[in-house]
């Protein structure tokens, strides 16, 4: 199998598993992102909310100097945050972005959620998170068609390859593509068994605009926030099952799920032994009757929604 998907309009070559650094502590990010790149992984998948862009940085710029890899040779997505969307706003914190990042571009720049908020002063709070400096959430009314033409510029600028739409759902991408000049190429989602979104992923292909999917486990990534709801896919039955019929761990399964369809993952662990084994899934195959087993088990369980923080912002109604 492939190990990159090439982007529609660039033919950029993102590669097909990646490093998620959502919730990787600032302690540790740096080390973090050193140790992935030693054990092989080229994509490494940020964002201005995570508020470790620096020390990520700075585990990249270590890797650089001790001569493990050179800048090309690494993917470096990033995203810009709700309280950012007008023009100018884009524009100033990707550049700051970079700046904390330590680097001239990114390969791929994200609209995090199509949701626009309150500007945040970064000196007062960065990253300002969903909430005001009053501790409550303000929309603000920033069109899409504002917050995407100064993505536009970034990539005329040099300062992003390319660009894309994290959590869109096929309405918000058909009213990017009435306008865009340069179209969204990936679009970032919440996708596991558990919430398959054949529709969505279907819509996205016909239009030429890559997936990469995110909490590909499913629950787990949330239990830590407090969540207690449905049990997690690592332990279900029926991916335990066909991992010991393969010999692959739990995790190996579900991501492999999602790139047999040609989706991109960016898992992250901790953990030496599991960052390792989650790069090892592209020289395999699940048999059809084991795919068909895993995508039965959808419910349409979304666990990032941003209704629950606010009704005015369900982005997925």
């Amino acid at each position: 199998m492939a190990t990159t998907i090439a982007l529609s309009r660039t033919g950029a070559k993102m590669p097909i598993v990646g490093f998620g650094l959502w919730k990787v502590t600032k302690a540790t990010c740096a080390d973090t992102v050193y140790n992935a790149i030693k054990a092989g992984y080229r994509l490494f998948d940020g964002a201005g909310d995570y508020g470790n862009e620096k020390e990520a940085g700075e585990g990249l710029r270590r890797a650089i100097s001790d001569g493990l890899i050179k800048r090309e040779d690494v993917w470096v997505t990033s995203k810009i945050w709700n309280t950012f969307h007008a023009h100018d706003h884009v524009k100033a914190l990707a550049k700051h972005q970079l700046e904390l990042w330590g680097i001239d571009y990114f390969d791929l720049f994200l609209v995090h959620f199509p949701i626009s908020l309150e500007y945040v002063e970064p000196s007062a709070k960065y990253p300002p998170e969903w909430w005001g400096l009053d501790g409550k959430v303000h929309p603000a009314n920033v069109p899409m068609s504002e917050t995407w033409k100064a993505m536009e510029e970034l990539v005329d600028e040099g300062a992003a390859k390319n660009i894309g739409v994290s959590n869109a759902a096929g309405s918000i991408l058909l009213d990017i593509l009435r306008y865009a000049r340069i179209p969204p190429q990936v679009n970032q989602v919440e996708l596991h068994p558990y919430l398959t979104q054949e529709g969505l992923i279907n819509f996205c292909k016909t239009h030429g605009i890559a997936i990469t999917a995110y909490s590909s486990f499913g629950p787990q990534s949330y239990v830590e926030l407090g969540y207690k709801g449905t049990p997690g896919l690592l332990e279900h039955d029926v991916v335990n099952s066909i991992a010991k019929t393969q010999a692959k761990t739990p995790a190996q399964v579900l991501l492999r799920w999602a790139v047999q369809q040609g989706i991109a993952v960016i898992p992250k662990s901790n953990n030496h032994d599991r960052l390792l084994s989650n790069k090892n899934v592209l020289d395999w195959t699940l048999t059809e009757d084991q795919f068909k087993a895993l995508s039965s088990l959808n419910i349409n369980l979304r666990l990032n929604n941003p209704a629950e923080l606010d009704p005015r912002l369900a982005i997925f109604a």
